[in-house]
């Protein structure tokens, strides 16, 4: 059984699988973790760089309205690969491998840890909006409620 920490980074890897898989950086992310997991076999390398592919063709190829049932199967399907990958090793070996995959994934996430999905846009800081010349802007954050919370016993509204 795996640590926490380790199960921990085989859902971050799983994240970054698809999350990378129609982006500039899918072509680095594939080639290395393809050769992670494959763990030096060249057949059990090319055998995950296909399915690495077949993930991202289902992603491309994936309608709207499945296209969050679709990335949520993948990235647990990911994670559980890369379990069991970790899983296969001895205590050693498993050590050095997580620490490999940290590092590969470490390359791939943006500063700050934020990240955001296709036809979102994800802000790891301040963000200014202006519009000029009668132009205009918007930023839509869903439910999110900005002010300060009412102070407990004093009188609401």
């Amino acid at each position: 059984m795996l640590s926490e920490a380790m199960t921990a980074l085989a859902a971050v890897g799983g994240t970054t699988v698809v999350q990378a898989a129609s982006t500039d950086a899918w072509a680095g992310l594939r080639q290395q973790l393809g050769r992670w997991l494959g763990r030096g076999d060249p057949q059990r390398e090319n055998a995950e760089l296909e399915r690495l592919d077949e993930t991202a063709g289902e992603l491309d190829t994936a309608e709207p309205a499945e296209l969050e049932r679709v990335r949520i199967r993948q990235e647990a399907a990911w994670q559980v690969r890369i379990e069991t990958v970790l899983e296969s090793l001895d205590d050693t070996r498993r050590a050095q491998a997580a620490e490999q995959l940290s590092a590969l994934l470490s390359q791939r996430i943006p500063p700050g840890g934020v990240s955001a999905g296709q036809s979102v846009q994800a802000v790891g800081g301040n963000v200014a909006i202006r519009a000029d010349h009668g132009s205009a802007s918007a930023w839509n954050m869903g439910g999110v409620t900005l002010g300060n919370p009412p102070q407990p016993g004093l009188p609401q509204g």
